[in-house]
């Protein structure tokens, strides 16, 4: 057992971890900490990972039985591969009896029990991931590379990466996510080699899992030399476009996101394209088209006429539309800020103009209302929003 310790890592000292520790033998180490609370604590990450997760000795029914009695709540959601996810003190704690993988398709794995935990680190994917902590903050590193590797920042398959990835396909993804968000963006060498080689038989991750991993990777820092590595090894299409613009992003932007990143590959790839090849929500397309086109009309001088319809959303999409605008068109520091003080200085007054004034004056409701109401409020803006009430409803031409 490593005498590393984390002792003082505040989420150890949580009252509702201690009593899972009570719960399920932690003061003999049957049940232990693990998973990412673990390596983010060891690298001086915490904050980035919330949830608390176990690896126990127990069987998913004695796991279970142990909550009954003690009166908490248990839910099996991932019973057939030994999860029990316990509810204390309003939080909820996933709980995994020790396993190894005794037959995978590269998607599902058939998993036995056991009780030897150097077989469940094995079968974990990289050994920044393998470490395991008891009760006390005594750190456990079965494979005994994985402090070290934390501590270096090293993201590392555990034995053969080959071997890793064939029995899990997505490990692919998770590589290049976790060395951008864990390895400084330096590539294992053995890691990138088994990623080329596995690139052309990926087929079978769905689209869904897929998905989840390209969007935490488009919410991190810095991602540039990521892209590259992926489009290097041939993981997702080569484009010199979005490498050009995702580096400009990173130079001017303090703190990137998933949106305006999206927004930047739709200039390059079409939204449906991406939806379906990610299962991106209706709802997050939506936001980064928004996004696009208002950094287009930027571009194009239509100032006020983006002040105005920024006026309608969300104030995040202000900042997000000036970053956009500024990566597409490789717009300085100074060309930001400039675009930021001209945004800024506009005072957009409500448009004074209703489908009621109209309908006094005798436009018939349906299609050639909203055509003149358009109309209106494309004059009304042009006019700096000058234009009042009563000289907009002057310009209406009622047959």
């Amino acid at each position: 057992m490593n005498k590393e310790t984390i002792k003082n890592a505040p989420w150890l000292q949580d009252a509702s971890v201690q009593k899972i520790f009570n719960l399920l033998d932690g003061e003999n180490y049957r049940t232990r900490a693990v998973g990412g609370i673990v390596r983010d604590s060891v690298m001086g990450r915490l904050g980035e990972t919330n949830d608390v997760d176990f690896a126990t000795e127990l069987l998913p029914d004695e796991v279970v039985e142990r909550a009954k009695k003690a009166g908490y709540k248990s839910y099996p959601t991932g019973i057939e591969h030994g999860t029990v996810t316990i509810a204390i003190d309003k939080k909820m704690f996933e709980i995994t009896s020790l396993r190894q993988d005794i037959k995978t398709d590269g998607r599902h794995a058939i998993v036995q029990f056991g009780t030897d935990w150097l077989i469940d680190a094995k079968r974990r994917d990289f050994t920044i991931n393998a470490l395991y902590v008891g009760f006390d903050g005594r750190l456990f590193d079965p494979l005994e590379r994985g402090i070290d590797d934390c501590q270096k920042a090293h993201v590392r398959f555990i034995g053969k990466a080959d071997k890793r990835i064939e029995e899990d396909k997505l490990r692919v993804y998770r590589f290049f996510r976790f060395s951008a968000s864990h390895g400084k963006q330096i590539f294992d060498e053995n890691g990138l080699e088994a990623c080329k080689n596995a690139a052309n038989d990926l087929g079978n991750i769905s689209a869904e899992r897929i998905g989840v991993e390209m969007m935490k990777m488009l919410a991190l820092p810095k991602i540039s030399k990521t892209i590259a590595a992926l489009m290097t090894a041939k993981i997702i299409s080569q484009n010199s476009k979005i490498l050009e613009h995702f580096n400009t992003y990173e130079n001017i932007v303090k703190n990137p996101n998933r949106s305006e990143r999206l927004a930047i590959l739709f200039e390059q790839i079409k939204p449906k394209e991406l939806q379906e090849t990610w299962r991106l929500s209706n709802a997050q397309i939506k936001i980064s088209q928004k996004i696009l086109n208002f950094a287009k009309m930027l571009a194009n001088s239509e100032i006020r006429e983006v002040a105005y319809q920024l006026s309608l959303e969300k104030p995040s999409l202000k900042n997000s539309s000036i970053n956009v605008a500024s990566a597409l068109f490789n717009y300085d520091k100074d060309k930001t800020k400039q675009l930021q003080k001209l945004l800024g200085a506009i005072k957009v007054p409500s448009f004074p103009i209703s489908g009621k004034d109209l309908l006094n004056i005798g436009i018939i409701s349906g299609e050639g209302m909203g055509k003149t109401l358009v109309e209106l409020k494309t004059q009304w803006i042009k006019s700096d929003f000058k234009l009042s009430r009563k000289q907009l409803l002057k310009k209406v031409k009622v047959k």
